[in-house]
C-alpha cells in the first residue's frame, strides 16, 4: 500500500501518518527503488492502534508509553485495560457528581451552602460526632481544614480507609479528652521556638492520639501536603508534629 491507501484504510490523514513517523510512533517502511514507501498490513495494524488510543483521549506522549509497554501484546487486551481505566474514572466522576448534587440540594433548602461545605457525608458525620471539641482552638481548626482537604482531593478508597481508622480511634473511651489535651499543648506552643522544652511533651501526647494503622505516605517528612500543612504552624508546633510522626514510624 502507498501512504494514501493506508490513510484511507485506517481513516486518518497522510499528514498524521507523517507526523507519527516523525515522532517515532509508527515505523517508517523502507523506500522502494522508485522512491515511494510501501506499507504492509502490520503498518495498518499499528496505525489503527494509534488511532484508537488517541480517540480514547490519550495524548501522543501517552500513546508512545502504551506502545512501548505493550509491545507484542494483543490490541484487544490493551483496549480492555483502557476500558477498565475509563470505567474507574466514570465511577469516580459519578461519585463526585452525587456529592455536588447533595451540596446543591442543601443550598436550595437552606438558601446557601452550610458551614464546612463541601464535605462528604462520612466526614460531615465524623465532625458531628466530635461535637464541640475545642472549636475555639486554632489547632483544632487546622485539623479540620486538613481533613476537609483530604476529603475533597483523595480518591474514594483512600477516604474510606482514613475514616475507617479515625472513627474507632476518636470514639474510644477517653479519646476526646486526649484530643483536647493535645490541642491545648499545641496551642500553647503558638509563639515558641522548635527548641522549646514543651515540644517533647506535646509530641508524646500527640503520639498517644495517633491511630496505630494510620496510613502515611512514603517519606512523610518531605511530603508536600505535610509541608504545606505545617507551614502555618509555629516552629515549635511543627517540630512537635514531626517528632510525633518520627516516633510513630520507629514504633512500627
Amino acid at each position: 500500500m502507498r501512504i494514501g491507501e493506508l490513510a484511507r484504510v485506517v481513516g486518518v490523514t497522510t499528514r498524521a501518518i507523517r507526523h507519527y513517523h516523525h515522532l517515532g510512533l509508527l515505523p517508517e517502511p523502507e523506500r522502494l527503488g522508485n522512491g515511494y514507501r510501501e506499507y504492509a498490513l502490520r503498518h495498518a495494524v499499528e496505525l489503527a492502534r494509534i488511532r484508537r488510543l488517541t480517540e480514547l483521549g490519550l495524548g501522543l506522549a501517552e500513546v508512545r508509553d502504551v506502545l512501548a509497554e505493550d509491545a507484542g501484546r494483543d490490541l484487544v487486551e490493551v483496549l480492555a485495560e483502557l476500558d477498565d481505566d475509563l470505567a474507574r474514572q466514570e465511577a469516580a466522576l459519578r461519585e463526585r457528581r452525587l456529592r455536588l448534587r447533595a451540596l446543591l440540594d442543601d443550598a436550595e433548602r437552606q438558601g446557601g451552602l452550610p458551614a464546612g461545605s463541601p464535605l462528604s457525608p462520612e466526614l460531615a458525620a465524623f465532625f458531628a460526632g466530635l461535637g464541640d471539641v475545642d472549636l475555639d482552638s486554632p489547632m483544632a481548626a487546622k485539623d479540620r481544614e486538613v481533613l476537609a482537604l483530604v476529603d475533597a482531593t483523595a480518591p474514594p478508597e483512600a477516604r474510606a480507609r482514613l475514616m475507617a481508622v479515625l472513627v474507632p480511634a476518636l470514639t474510644a473511651p477517653g479519646a476526646l479528652d486526649a484530643v483536647r489535651e493535645v490541642y491545648a499543648l499545641l496551642d500553647a506552643l503558638a509563639d515558641a521556638g522548635r527548641d522549646d522544652p514543651r515540644v517533647a511533651e506535646a509530641a508524646r501526647a500527640l503520639l498517644g492520639c495517633l491511630p496505630e494503622d494510620l496510613p502515611t505516605p512514603e517519606g512523610i517528612e518531605q511530603h508536600a501536603l505535610l509541608d504545606a500543612f505545617l507551614a502555618d504552624f509555629s516552629p515549635a508546633q511543627a517540630e512537635a508534629v514531626r517528632l510525633a510522626m518520627r516516633m510513630a514510624e520507629e514504633e512500627r
